[in-house]
């Protein structure tokens, strides 16, 4: 499984095709769960691990791995399970997530399966605002569960979530006399409310979806009310993962509409590897950036506004 992602140049033919490829792998519980395969590195046998100390009790040490100290967290304990046992017979699968490398500490690796993002569910609701489930999927009739990652990262690493001072005065400025409005579509909900706060302390106001399937019927159906959408917003901030159809599917979708096509499209997501930029251009996007930075966030929106503006 070290090799995981050799074959990056044929996975990024999947984009702009609603289609993508995922790790499944166990916890101790025997839940299959699924990971994108773009935001994996490789996937090991758990090495030794350095104990830290005062660190969060899910991080359960720090691995030396192709010269590179990664903390390794027990997946199973930050979704609030059982902590894992018996390290040496369980698998870590590392990840880069919002500019991070870390490893997550599972039970067993099973297989890579395609599959399409329109076979990727919204998790049930009424499950709650605690739970860490983002979506689901069946798999030989097997479910699947798809965990929010960035919740997971907010909670055991932590997030800022404030734009500087500097930059938040500056922007609420530009933006008092023309409020702008952007639609966003993010599966995560710890996701959401971190662009929401971001938009608010710089003057933009948002409005809400969860993912690109949701977009694009938002959007129409403002169309059919009669809006002039590429007036009404200045732009659209999406997330690349997402159930029932992703960011390059939504923003194939906006550029072949001659009525939404010129609307401004970025991309905002924690699958933060190099090979992005390209599939960005080839879907037709207009900026991408990994999350979460809120000063950088709050800069390139408001250089989008700008342009929006002119």
């Amino acid at each position: 499984m070290a090799s995981i992602i050799d074959g990056v140049d044929q996975r990024t033919q999947l984009a702009g095709h609603n289609r993508l490829e995922l790790l499944l792998f166990e916890l101790h519980n025997g839940q299959t769960f699924g990971i994108n395969v773009f935001k994996v590195r490789e996937a090991i046998p758990c090495p030794a691990l350095t104990q830290m100390p005062r660190a969060h009790a899910a991080i359960r040490g720090v691995a030396r791995i192709r010269g590179q100290a990664i903390s390794i967290i027990d997946l199973a304990m930050a979704i609030g399970e059982k902590p894992t046992y018996d390290l040496d017979n369980n698998f870590v699968i590392i990840t880069e997530y919002n500019r991070t490398v870390q490893g997550f500490l599972v039970a067993n690796i099973n297989r890579i399966i395609n599959t399409s993002w329109a076979e990727i569910l919204p998790a049930p609701a009424g499950i709650g605002q605690n739970s860490f489930l983002t979506a689901i999927t069946k798999v030989d009739s097997e479910l699947v569960e798809i965990i929010d990652v960035e919740k997971v990262l907010a909670e055991v690493i932590g997030m800022n979530n404030e734009v500087s001072k500097e930059l938040s005065e500056d922007f609420s400025a530009q933006n008092e006399q023309r409020r702008p409005h952007i639609l966003v579509a993010d599966d995560s909900s710890v996701a959401r409310k971190q662009i929401a706060r971001t938009m608010t302390q710089i003057g933009i106001d948002t409005t809400m979806v969860q993912d690109g399937k949701e977009a694009l019927e938002q959007l129409q159906r403002w169309q059919n009310e009669g809006i002039d959408v590429k007036q009404h917003i200045a732009l659209i901030i999406s997330d690349i993962e997402m159930p029932e159809m992703d960011g390059y599917s939504l923003t194939t979708a906006v550029r072949k509409d001659p009525e939404l096509q010129t609307i401004q499209i970025l991309l905002h997501s924690s699958m933060s590897g190099e090979f992005n930029e390209s599939l960005v251009e080839k879907v037709g996007a207009n900026k991408f950036i990994a999350k979460f930075d809120p000063d950088e966030l709050a800069s390139t929106v408001q250089d989008m506004v700008a342009v929006w503006l002119k």
